[in-house]
């Protein structure tokens, strides 16, 4: 009997008690989560009887508030800005890629980002404001 080849990516992946596929990002940006992920992924691997070192991991941990305070102010900037546009007329790109115009009547803040209403239409995207009247 002779056994069939299994390619080396294959066999490694069988191999491996933790195999898991490959990390996707398609924008090439590190966020907070993905901070964290990595942080949490690297003390699993750790060994425990040859921890990290304690001061890399406070220099990790410092930056990580850093990134955190950095990306709630720039939010925070956003939201700032986009709430000083209720009641503006602003020209925008809508979802179908016309250009539309009305009055910024709410702002919404989530996860995602910050998005506004304007004359009924939810969810509009700042990046798609093209004129402020």
């Amino acid at each position: 009997m002779s056994a069939s080849p299994v390619p080396t990516a294959q066999a490694a992946a069988a191999a491996s008690p933790k195999s898991s596929p490959a990390p996707e990002n398609p924008s090439s940006v590190l966020g907070q989560n993905d901070f964290l992920k990595l942080m949490i992924a690297q003390l699993q691997s750790q060994d425990p009887l040859q921890p990290a070192n304690t001061n890399e991991y406070v220099s990790e941990l410092a930056q990580f508030t850093q990134v955190e305070q950095t990306t709630n102010l720039a939010n925070a900037s956003e939201l700032s800005g986009a709430v000083a546009l209720i009641g503006r007329t602003v020209s925008y790109t809508n979802t179908s890629g016309e250009k539309a115009t009305g009055a910024v009547q709410a702002v919404q803040s989530t996860a995602s980002g910050t998005t506004v209403t304007i004359e009924g239409v939810p969810g509009v995207k700042l990046s798609s404001i093209t004129e402020v009247h």
